[in-house]
């Protein structure tokens, strides 16, 4: 297992353009974490990016994860880079 963490940006009025999404998009990440894969994600104060970390078996499976988030699949995220993570301390 590797570690990778998310960066991106969300639309513009995004706190009311997600409403539709939330309740499928908030499930999907509790799967997530239940199977050990995500560690934590969220938006910054003002919900103008969203970062995360995860712990998983690649690359490739955290961008499927994201690429799969209702929030991608309509636009809420705008933009979103996974990079692989080496946790110091």
């Amino acid at each position: 297992m590797a570690r990778f963490v998310l960066w991106g940006t969300y639309c513009d009025d995004a706190l009311e353009k997600r409403a539709p999404y939330r309740e499928e998009h908030l499930a999907g990440l509790q799967r997530q974490k239940d199977a050990g894969i995500l560690i934590t994600l969220g938006p910054t104060e003002g919900s103008t990016h969203v970062f995360g970390i995860y712990e998983a078996e690649s690359l490739q499976q955290v961008e499927e994860l994201v690429h799969g988030d209702t929030y991608w699949r309509h636009g809420i995220w705008t933009a979103v880079q996974v990079y692989p993570w080496i946790q110091a301390f």
